[in-house]
C-alpha cells in the first residue's frame, strides 16, 4: 500500500484542452498530452532525446502564463490548465511556421522527403496560402557526410535532432552548429564523413529533407513502396525493421519501434545490407560442374545430382564421411532440417558455430543471459570480456552507453586493443589473445580472494595471482547492485574460449552478478536450439576441416571467409570427393570448391523465424519474392529430404513444418571438461583477427554503400609501437605476415591502440583469406620488395 501511495505523491494532474491527465512530476506538458493523444505539433522534440526547445512549433496557451509557452520545456504543475487550440496558442503556431518557412526552399516537388516531410504535413495545417516574405532565400552549402547520408541543407531548420541523436545517442558529436543567427549552420566539425554506426537514424529524425538516404536518393516515392515487417539478420538481436519494397525490390529499410529490443533505433548494417541482393554473383540459377566447366542446370538436374552425391558417400563412407556446415544466419526451420537431414542419413557431424575454434566447453555457442537486453541499460557494473561491442552489436553497445550515461555505469574491459567506444571505461586490460585468458584468470583469482571461495576443481591455475586492476575490477563488481560479466565474440571465437567462459561464469558466480555470454551471429541462437551442432560422436565445424571429410553439404557458407581457419577450410573442401553448396552468392571460393551449387533466396527473400539473444523467436514473411530460379532454404531442403526418401519431408507450407518443430536441443552430457591457464603463455606474436563490421556475411559484404565507407577499407596490419620496434620494423611500410605456412603482405600501421605482442590484422576479407585461424601465432618481418602485395 505504501507503494501505490508513493507512486500517486510523484505524480501530478492537470487539464489539457478540458481533458483531466496525470503526469509525473518533472515531465513536460508534451508528454502529458502525448498520454492521451492530444497532438502538439513539434519538430525539434523526440521522446529519447534531450530537450532543446529549438523550434518553438509547440507553443500552447497555459492559463496565467502572459505568453504563450512551449510544451516541450514547461514542466507539468498540479492543477495547470493548458490549450493548445486556443486562438493564442494556434496564432503563435501559425507565426512559428511562417518565420520557419521564410528560407526554405520550395523544391517539394523534387525533395526525397516529399510525401513523409514533417514540414510538409504541418504547413498544411499551420501555414498561410502565401508568403509575405519577398527578400533573397538564403542558400547553405551541402555537407558530404559519405556514403548512407544525403544532405540538402538549405532544407534544415536547425532543429539540432541530428546534432543531439549523434551526441546523447551516438556517442559520436560529429554534428554541430556553426555560425549565429541566420548564417548559422549545422556541419561536421572538421570535413570529414560520419563514421557513427548508426549514423542512419537521423534521416529518420530529420523533419525536413536535408539528410535524407542517399543509396535510396531519387529512386522511389513514399507513395508508392509498400511497408514488409521484418527482421533484422545480422547480429544477435534481432531488430524490428521495416522493408519498403516496390514491385519485385526492396527500396529501403526503416526500423520497426519494439522498445524491448531495438528501441525506435537501426544499425547501418541492418538498414543498408539488402543492396547487397543486387550483387554480380548472386546465385540466381542452378550451377553444376561438368567437365570442369561451370554450367546452368536444370533444378531436376541439379537436385539428382546432390542426392547421389550424398547418398554416394554415405553407402560408401558412412555418415561419419560426411560434413554439414550451416550458417549461423540460417532460419530456425532451416537448420531443424538441416538437422533433420543430417540425423536420417546417419551423419552427426552438424555445425553452425562457423568461427569456434573451442568448443571444450558444453555451451560453446550457445547464449546464456542471465539479464535481458533491456535491463542492460540499467546495470551499474560491466566487464566486457573480448568484446568490440560497439560494432559487433551496435544497438546492445547503445545500451551500454545509456546505463553509463544516465544510471553512471562503471565499465571495465579484457580486450587486445582498446577499441573505441563511446562511453568511458574505468579500467582496461589491453592485452594480447595469447595473455587473454591469463587476464581473465587473474579476475577470478581476485574474486575468489575477496569472497573466500575456491575455484572449480575443473580450472588449473599454475602461478597466476591477481595484481592491482584484477583486484580493483572484482571488487566492483562485488560491491554493484546490478553488476554483468558480459563476453563478446572475440572471447567466445578465441582458441581458449571454454576455459575463459568457465573462468567468466565463476567469476559472475563468486561476485552475485548476471553473466552475459552473447551468441555471436543473427539466428545462432536459434541454430543451437533446432540441433544445429554435432551429436554425441560429432565433430564441430573446425574438426571437420581439421580431419577432413569425404563430402560436404554446405548451407550459405563461403568458405574463405565465414570460416576461422580459411586456409585450412579451403584445403579440406579441395580434397573432398563433392561438395554440395546451397548458397545465395558464388564468390570464387565456393566456384573453387563446390561440385554442385543449388541457388538459394537470400534472408529478406524467404519465410522463417529468428530466436535472438533474449531467448525470442520472432516470425518473418519475405519482403520480395526470390530472385529468378532461386528458392527459400527450407523448400531446398524439404525437396532434398524427399528426393532422399527420408521421413519428415512430407509437409507443403511451413506452418506444417512449425508443428513438428523441436527447438529445445539439449546435448548429450559428455565427460566433464578440464583446462588448463599457466602464467606462462610461451607465444611470442598473436593476431587478432577480429571480424569487420561489414565483413560479417554475404549480405553485407556486397552492399556497395557499406563498402564504401571508412569501416570496409582494405585491412592493414597495426602493430603497437613497441612491438614494431622490437620486431625492426619500424620504418618498414610494407610487412610480410606468415601463419601457417601461408605468407601475405600488408601496409604497416603503428597504433597504441593494439597490445604488445599482438597484431591487428581482422578477419573475414579476401585479402588475409589464404591465412589461417585469426587469434594464432603469427611471424612478420619486412618486406622485400616495399609496397608489393603479393608473396
Amino acid at each position: 500500500m505504501a507503494t501505490v501511495e508513493q507512486s500517486h505523491a510523484d505524480l501530478v494532474t492537470l487539464e489539457i484542452d478540458g481533458r483531466e491527465v496525470s503526469a509525473p512530476k518533472g515531465a513536460m506538458i508534451i508528454e502529458a498530452a502525448d498520454r492521451i493523444g492530444i497532438d502538439i505539433p513539434r519538430f525539434c522534440y523526440h521522446k529519447k532525446l534531450s530537450i532543446a526547445a529549438n523550434c518553438r512549433m509547440c507553443l500552447v496557451d497555459v492559463e496565467k502564463a502572459p505568453k504563450p509557452l512551449p510544451a516541450c520545456a514547461t514542466p507539468v504543475a498540479e492543477g495547470m490548465k493548458v490549450f493548445t487550440e486556443s486562438r493564442r496558442a494556434v496564432d503563435a503556431q501559425r507565426g512559428v511556421m511562417e518565420f520557419l518557412l521564410i528560407n526554405h526552399p520550395l523544391d517539394c516537388p523534387i525533395c526525397d522527403q516529399g510525401g513523409e516531410c514533417e514540414l510538409q504535413d504541418l504547413a498544411m495545417g499551420y501555414g498561410r496560402s502565401i508568403s509575405r516574405f519577398t527578400e533573397r532565400k538564403r542558400v547553405v552549402k551541402d555537407k558530404n557526410l559519405g556514403p548512407l547520408i544525403s544532405t540538402d541543407m538549405t532544407r534544415c531548420i536547425h532543429c539540432t535532432r541530428c546534432v543531439r541523436f549523434l551526441e546523447e545517442i551516438g556517442g559520436t558529436s560529429e554534428l554541430g552548429g556553426i555560425g549565429r543567427g541566420e548564417h548559422t549552420e549545422i556541419s561536421t566539425f572538421v570535413e570529414r564523413n560520419i563514421h557513427s554506426e548508426l549514423s542512419g537514424n537521423i534521416i529518420d529524425l530529420c523533419p525536413v529533407g536535408a539528410l535524407t538516404n542517399k543509396p535510396f536518393r531519387f529512386s522511389a516515392r513514399p507513395w508508392e513502396l509498400r511497408a514488409r515487417a521484418s527482421v533484422a539478420g545480422h547480429d544477435c538481436l534481432g531488430s524490428h525493421l521495416y522493408y519498403h519494397v516496390r514491385g519485385r525490390d526492396i527500396m529501403r529499410a526503416v526500423p520497426r519501434e519494439h522498445e524491448a529490443i531495438n528501441e525506435c533505433w537501426l544499425a547501418d548494417r541492418d538498414r543498408y545490407s539488402h543492396f547487397g541482393l543486387q550483387a554480380d554473383d548472386r546465385m540466381t540459377v542452378p550451377k553444376m560442374r561438368i567437365n570442369g566447366r561451370w554450367t546452368n542446370v536444370s533444378w531436376d538436374q541439379a537436385m539428382n545430382a546432390a542426392v547421389d552425391a550424398l547418398q554416394g558417400v554415405v553407402k560408401v563412407h558412412g555418415g561419419g564421411g560426411l560434413g554439414v556446415l550451416a550458417s549461423p544466419r540460417a532460419t530456425c526451420e532451416e537448420h531443424a532440417l538441416l538437422k533433420r537431414l543430417s540425423q536420417a542419413l546417419g551423419c552427426a557431424n552438424i555445425d553452425h558455430r562457423l568461427r569456434l575454434q573451442d568448443t571444450s566447453h558444453p555451451l560453446a555457442g550457445r547464449a546464456h543471459m542471465d539479464r535481458s537486453l533491456a535491463d542492460l541499460s540499467t546495470t551499474d557494473r560491466v566487464l566486457l570480456v573480448g568484446s568490440h561491442v560497439r560494432h559487433d552489436q551496435p544497438l546492445l553497445a547503445h545500451r551500454l552507453r545509456t546505463a553509463w550515461r544516465e544510471h553512471g555505469c562503471q565499465l571495465f574491459d579484457i580486450n587486445p586493443v582498446a577499441y573505441d567506444c563511446h562511453f568511458d571505461l574505468a579500467a582496461r586490460c589491453i592485452v594480447a589473445p595469447h595473455v587473454m585468458p591469463v587476464a581473465v584468470a587473474r579476475v577470478a583469482v581476485a574474486a575468489a580472494a575477496l569472497t573466500g571461495r575456491d575455484l572449480p576443481e575443473h580450472i588449473r591455475l599454475e602461478g597466476i595471482e591477481a595484481d592491482a586492476m584484477a583486484r580493483d575490477i572484482a571488487q566492483q563488481l562485488i560491491d554493484a547492485k546490478a553488476g554483468t560479466v558480459l563476453l563478446g565474440d572475440i572471447a567466445l571465437n578465441h582458441p581458449q574460449a571454454g576455459v575463459m567462459r568457465a573462468l567468466a561464469e565463476f567469476i559472475a558466480e563468486c561476485c552475485e552478478v548476471a553473466l552475459c555470454a552473447l551468441p555471436g551471429p543473427a539466428n545462432s541462437q536459434g541454430a543451437w536450439l533446432a540441433g544445429a551442432v554435432p551429436d554425441d560422436g560429432g565433430l564441430s565445424a573446425a574438426d571437420m576441416l581439421a580431419q577432413p571429410r569425404q563430402a560436404y553439404l554446405l548451407m550459405d557458407v563461403e568458405p574463405s571467409l565465414d570460416l576461422a581457419n580459411p586456409a585450412q577450410a579451403m584445403s579440406a573442401l579441395r580434397a573432398a570427393d563433392k561438395v554440395v553448396a546451397i548458397s545465395s552468392v558464388m564468390g570464387s571460393d565456393l566456384a573453387d570448391v563446390a561440385d554442385i551449387v543449388l541457388p538459394l533466396a537470400a534472408v529478406p527473400q524467404t519465410d522463417g523465424s529468428y530466436i535472438n539473444l533474449d531467448g525470442r523467436r520472432q516470425h518473418f514473411s519475405a519482403a520480395v519474392a526470390p530472385s529468378e530460379q532461386a528458392r527459400p532454404g527450407w523448400k531446398i531442403l524439404r525437396r532434398l529430404g524427399e528426393q532422399l526418401g527420408l521421413d519428415g519431408f512430407n509437409f507443403i507450407a511451413l506452418e506444417d513444418l512449425d508443428h513438428s518443430l523441436n527447438l529445445d536441443f539439449t546435448p548429450a552430457p559428455g565427460a566433464p571438461a578440464h583446462w588448463r591457464v599457466t602464467s606462462n603463455e610461451g607465444m611470442r606474436l598473436s593476431r587478432v583477427g577480429d571480424v569487420p563490421m561489414y565483413n560479417g556475411d554475404a549480405l553485407v559484404r556486397r552492399s556497395r554503400p557499406l563498402q564504401d565507407t571508412d569501416h570496409a577499407r582494405p585491412p592493414e596490419l597495426r602493430l603497437h609501437p613497441n612491438t614494431a620496434c622490437s620486431l625492426a620494423v619500424t620504418e618498414a611500410k610494407w610487412v610480410r605476415v606468415q601463419q601457417s605456412g601461408q605468407a601475405a603482405v600488408f601496409a604497416l600501421v603503428l597504433d597504441e591502440r593494439v597490445a604488445e605482442d599482438a597484431a591487428w590484422l581482422p578477419s573475414a576479407r579476401p585479402e588475409v583469406a589464404q591465412l589461417a585461424e585469426p587469434y594464432g601465432a603469427i611471424v612478420i618481418d619486412q618486406a622485400a620488395a616495399a609496397g608489393s602485395r603479393h608473396d
